[in-house]
């Protein structure tokens, strides 16, 4: 990153295990402010920012369906904490930049996706070149795919504050910029279930904890991509350098890709050759929101932002083996 930025970071360190990243963030000069962004006092008491990067949410897909926590919690982190960030950016002129999600796009169609087993791997059934249901290709699903209800609590909460950051951006003339994020994985995880299966799943069969494939044919043949942080770094820098830009869209699949994608059964099968074999339990009965292949088509940020993902599949996965 360019010395002339300046970077810090709030967070309120609900999350179990956040605290240890305070000390990581001090090694790379990023200041740490211990708040709440739900909180205006504890917005507005941040040093002036020219933009601010939002990715702050409680970011299960079942959060506020499972008894864990309430709907009203997770929309309070999730949109309210938005709508502050956002008031502030109109304060201070400031751009904004959304990490959202691919749970926004909508669950019927996706489930209903007639999908055939390659290589321990759930793959979409194509006529040609494309998908019965519009807006998915080989390359996955891009961003004209519809986004009606239900995504979910979760997907709702950050289409909202999808919604909200446009509409502040042109009403109040700052720039903003979505980018929909496939499954993030990289070494600083914890391996909780709720920062995705990638890193859950190798942390956990590494250590020789019980795993079960769930839904479907209770075999593991869903399928999902994956992408390390840090290839977001230079897609951030440059929506910040272009700040209003009316050529480019404002939303954008941000992914691993088709390249990245994997099942979990070819996960386990990465893994016992690491680590050694591990029985994995079996459990057909579904869950809500369960989905067979979601894989993002990031053509789009490809195409006018010269951007791709640099990491590969593998290398994010060693990095969780031996973190």
């Amino acid at each position: 990153m360019s010395p002339n930025y300046k970077v810090f970071g709030i967070d309120n360190l609900i999350r179990r295990g956040a605290e240890r990243n305070v000390d990581v963030l001090s090694k790379h000069s990023i200041d740490y402010y211990h708040g709440d962004i739900r909180s205006r006092s504890d917005v507005e008491s941040l040093p002036d920012f020219d933009w601010v990067i939002d990715a702050a949410a409680n970011a299960s897909v079942l959060a506020g369906a499972d008894g864990k926590t309430s709907s009203r919690q997770l929309m309070e982190h999730n949109l309210l904490g938005t709508i502050e960030l956002l008031e502030r950016c109109k304060q201070l002129s400031a751009g904004f930049i959304l990490l959202s999600t691919s749970r926004v796009y909508s669950i019927p169609p996706l489930a209903n996706l007639t999908v055939q087993i390659v290589n321990g791997a759930y793959e979409p059934v194509f006529t040609g070149d494309s998908n019965s249901l519009q807006s998915i290709s080989r390359n996955g699903i891009n961003e004209s795919f519809s986004t009606s209800a239900p995504v979910s609590l979760y997907g709702a909460s950050k289409l909202a504050s999808e919604a909200l950051a446009l509409e502040y951006s042109k009403t109040f003339s700052f720039p903003a910029w979505i980018n929909r994020c496939g499954v993030l994985a990289g070494a600083g995880q914890f391996g909780k279930a709720d920062q995705g299966i990638f890193s859950f799943w190798v942390r956990a069969h590494r250590d020789r904890k019980p795993l079960a494939y769930i839904g479907f044919d209770g075999q593991g043949h869903q399928v999902r991509d994956v992408l390390h942080p840090k290839d977001l770094t230079p897609l951030v820098i440059l929506q910040m350098n272009a700040g209003i830009d009316s050529s480019k869209p404002t939303i954008i699949n941000v992914s691993g890709g088709k390249a990245s994608a994997m099942s979990l059964k070819q996960l386990t099968h990465w893994c016992d050759e690491r680590f050694g074999k591990h029985p994995i339990n079996s459990n057909p009965q579904p869950r809500p929101f369960d989905l067979s292949w979601v894989v993002l088509d990031h053509s789009l940020a490809t195409q006018h932002w010269n951007w791709s993902p640099q990491t590969s599949r593998d290398s994010i996965l060693a990095e969780i083996a031996t973190a």
